[in-house]
């Protein structure tokens, strides 16, 4: 008899916690607060979990979810692999990509990228042709010379075209979109109605797609 009331006040104890992660586990569902990818896009490291930001410099929400994936960059663990990822689907959002991948190629993001977002969104600078995205890296402290070899690169160019493909594979069609891991594609709407509600089924997903490679390497 004793027995059988210690195992059910061990139940009862239990039971808040069993609760709470059902809740966990249900707080956000495939089809309402993230898309499933039909087919899986390969991530550049498997042993980690990766997050793609998909932006546009010219995207005004793009621009005000900035300071809050910084934030949010700044507090990921080491088995977060967290990647920018320039959209691209017209002619001038090609140019901006050309732009990201230019300073990329430089080892400049951190120099130019918040520059980029403030001159077209705070002063009006389309950012629309070499030259002026030159003055702007030039203002920077980079070389013209080492701009232009690196914008009209080989290398950038392929990335650029490499990214209008890959559109299609992550199914984006608008701004700010993250994709974790490969999968799973979140964007703002009636279901994650703000950016930083975005972030939490981000870090949702990543927790889900660190079970899954941890019991895959049991």
């Amino acid at each position: 008899m004793i027995k059988r009331i210690l195992q059910a006040m061990v139940l009862v104890s239990l039971l808040p916690l069993a609760v709470s992660s059902y809740a966990q586990i249900e707080r956000y569902v495939a089809g309402t607060h993230y898309t499933v990818l039909p087919t899986p896009v390969n991530t550049q490291d498997s042993s980690k979990v990766e997050v793609i930001e998909a932006f546009w410099y010219g995207c005004s929400h793009c621009f005000r979810f900035e300071p809050l994936i910084v934030a949010w960059e700044q507090g990921i663990a080491e088995d977060v692999d967290f990647h920018r990822f320039p959209a691209n689907w017209n002619p001038l959002m090609k140019v901006h990509a050309q732009v990201y991948y230019t300073a990329e190629a430089l080892d400049a993001i951190d120099v130019v990228h918040e520059h980029v977002y403030n001159a077209i969104n705070l002063q009006g600078n389309r950012m629309h042709n070499e030259d002026v995205i030159g003055e702007l890296f030039e203002e920077h402290g980079i070389a013209r010379d080492d701009f232009e070899a690196a914008f009209n690169s080989f290398s950038v160019r392929t990335k650029v075209n490499q990214a209008e493909k890959r559109m299609q594979d992550y199914q984006i069609r608008s701004t700010p979109n993250m994709i974790v891991n490969g999968k799973y594609l979140i964007t703002t709407g009636e279901n994650v109605p703000t950016q930083q509600e975005m972030l939490n089924v981000v870090d949702f997903l990543i927790e889900k797609e660190r079970a899954t490679l941890a019991n895959a390497g049991e």
